[in-house]
């Protein structure tokens, strides 16, 4: 099948997105297909330009800004973003690809235009990969009030959802919300867990043993520092263990709060805690061969589910989890179910801090979930899983969800033997 896979991120970027759509990309052209990637460019001084990836083909299109902007501005940027790439498609020599189905990635949820353009023209279905639930989320953290920029958004999301013959979803949480969708014949709304390819260890640029947390435990974040996560409370936690001298705090990555969480460690002369900025992906395991636990953190007014993608990079190196999350989201039942590290979902740096402790000083259990992180991630959490569920979504046929417990419960055995 000849397939647009279409999203704001690719690589060069290095977020967490960009690689799970080079994996997907590189996981459909082994299995056969033709993944044309389809990624907005802000930087182009032409209307497109073409690129191979590591023998994926890439469509840069030029749209305009999105990125490291004001709220206002980043939303009037995706507002115009699918009109921008469907003007500049039809300047490129692909104006007049017919395609076997359409893939896109969202956030943004501004790609409906777009979506429903590409489908017109070929006639074909389209599979929707939905990894946020906006404006829901920033309603829930008071970014947004139930006002007219809301329902605007409401209604920019609920047309995206309709130019979906399949939409999956990241956590089974999800469908409930969704259920309204799915109500049409022909339509179909599944969990899609989230996928990531097994990646080298090629040594990495941050060396943590010429740093000041040489000799330490590291306790290492890595991703988007914004608002979305809720940060402050690691550092009140950092605060709490400096008497701890074999503890570390590692932060790697970008965001809005990148600088002030930075400023602040500083103004509280932490000298447990370092903040890098974000690296190449390929250098990922690399890095996580230096820490000891993983940090995952999502605000808890959150009230949407979502398994964010540094998950799956920790217990794919075989990092235990130390997640704080909000209570009754399905990443808790996840971690506990499958006993890859601890949950907490209170708002006391102390008792976040005891449980930081009791990770650290486990000499028992910290190898055992270590070795079922990388269980799970080789049984649930693999592009082949996700291809496979997405070209029968496109070719509008059933089939199998990802395994239950109890099947999962039978493959770790099978590999421990």
């Amino acid at each position: 099948m000849r397939i647009a896979l279409i999203s704001t991120d690719y690589p060069p970027l290095r977020s967490s997105a960009a690689v799970q759509l080079r994996d997907l990309a590189q996981e459909l052209k082994s299995q056969g297909h033709e993944p044309i990637v389809l990624v907005p460019s802000e930087a182009l001084p032409t209307a497109w330009a073409r690129e191979s990836l590591d023998g994926i083909e890439v469509i840069r299109l030029a749209a305009p800004r999105t990125r490291g902007t004001g709220y206002f501005r980043r939303a009037l940027g995706e507002a115009w973003l699918p009109f921008a790439m469907l003007k500049s498609l039809r300047r490129s020599p692909w104006h007049r690809t017919r395609w076997d189905g359409v893939v896109w990635y969202s956030p943004t949820i501004f790609f409906g235009p777009l979506i429903h353009a590409l489908k017109a023209a070929s006639k074909c279905r389209s599979y929707l990969i939905l990894r946020d639930i906006f404006p829901e989320w920033a309603l829930d953290l008071q970014l947004l009030r139930k006002g007219p920029a809301y329902y605007f958004f409401k209604c920019v999301a609920r047309y995206q959802y309709r130019m979906a013959d399949v939409i999956g979803v990241q956590s089974p949480s999800n469908l409930a919300y969704l259920r309204y969708w799915a109500q049409p014949p022909r339509r179909r709304l599944e969990v899609l867990q989230n996928w990531l390819a097994p990646a080298p260890d090629i040594g990495c640029s941050i060396d943590v043993q010429r740093t000041a947390l040489a000799g330490r435990k590291i306790l290492l974040y890595i991703g988007n520092m914004g608002v979305a996560q809720g940060l402050d409370i690691f550092i009140d936690v950092a605060e709490q263990l400096q008497r701890r001298k074999d503890i570390g705090f590692l932060f790697v990555g970008r965001g809005t709060d990148a600088e002030r969480l930075s400023a602040l460690a500083q103004a509280r002369k932490l000298d447990n805690i370092l903040f890098h900025s974000e690296i190449d992906s390929r250098e990922m395991p690399g890095l996580l061969a230096q820490a000891h636990i993983g940090l995952l953190a999502l605000d808890p007014r959150h009230k949407t589910h979502n398994v964010p993608g540094k998950f799956l990079t920790y217990v794919q190196c075989g990092l235990p989890v130390l997640a704080r999350v909000s209570a009754g989201t399905d990443i808790v039942d996840l971690i506990e179910r499958e006993a890859v590290g601890r949950v907490y979902v209170g708002e006391l740096a102390g008792e976040l801090s005891a449980i930081a402790e009791s990770m650290v000083d486990d000499q028992e259990r910290g190898p055992a979930m270590s070795r079922r992180g990388r269980e799970l991630s080789e049984l649930m959490f693999s592009p082949r899983t996700a291809v496979n569920q997405i070209i029968a979504g496109l070719a509008g046929r059933d089939t199998e969800s990802v395994p239950s417990t109890e099947a999962r419960s039978v493959a770790r055995k099978q590999v421990q033997s």
